[in-house]
């Protein structure tokens, strides 16, 4: 076996070699990873995490999620966009999220533009960046796995002019992931879609 490939589990199926870490990973890698996310509060939430992951490892912002919905009031745009001064100040004294001010001020400002937004825009806007499965292979390692490709630098582009902060190529890449626009599980994991 190649370094990179479907690695056997506690359970003897294979899944990627990332996922394995820990229990936590397990759980997130068989059951969330990958699967299709619609509706603006949840992409909102995979947008913002991915945003406070970036430069971090996953983990810790799995192992925070919980933390941050609750500082995010759920992630709903509707209850974000009207946090106030005091709500930021909270914000980054809460010792049960990444407290980076840049990133908590992304996803202030974030909820503000997604709330002016029509509701499902921001579902079409990310959904309409999914590239044809046909056209991408099963990866068979975690090489064959790219960071950013032409569709999340298109998302990332999109997202940006339309005045949201903190979704670079990579972050969008990443949300793509999450999110189920692409399927990155390797061909020989269990979790990968027929």
């Amino acid at each position: 076996m190649s370094a990179g490939e479907a690695v056997a589990g506690p359970d003897g199926a294979l899944r990627c070699p990332w996922a394995l870490s820990t229990a936590d990973y397990v759980t997130y890698h068989d059951d969330e990873w990958g699967r299709p996310v619609h509706g603006d509060d949840a992409l909102y939430e995979r947008l913002s995490l991915e945003a406070f992951q970036s430069g971090l490892s996953w983990i810790t912002i799995l192992r925070r999620r919980t933390g941050f919905r609750s500082a995010f009031a759920g992630f709903e745009i509707a209850k974000v966009a009207a946090f106030t001064d005091t709500d930021r100040e909270r914000l980054l004294a809460d010792t049960g999220i990444i407290r980076n001010r840049a990133k908590i001020d992304a996803t202030l400002t974030n909820a503000r533009v997604l709330a002016e937004w029509a509701p499902g825009d921001l579902d079409e806007l990310i959904w309409s960046h999914a590239p044809d499965p046909a056209g991408r292979p099963a990866p068979k390692t975690l090489t064959d796995v790219p960071a950013v490709t032409p569709e999340s630098t298109a998302l990332s582009k999109a997202l940006k002019k339309r005045g949201l902060r903190f979704v670079g190529p990579t972050t969008a890449y990443a949300l793509m992931q999450a999110c189920g626009l692409v399927d990155d599980h390797l061909a020989a994991c269990v979790a990968r879609r027929p």
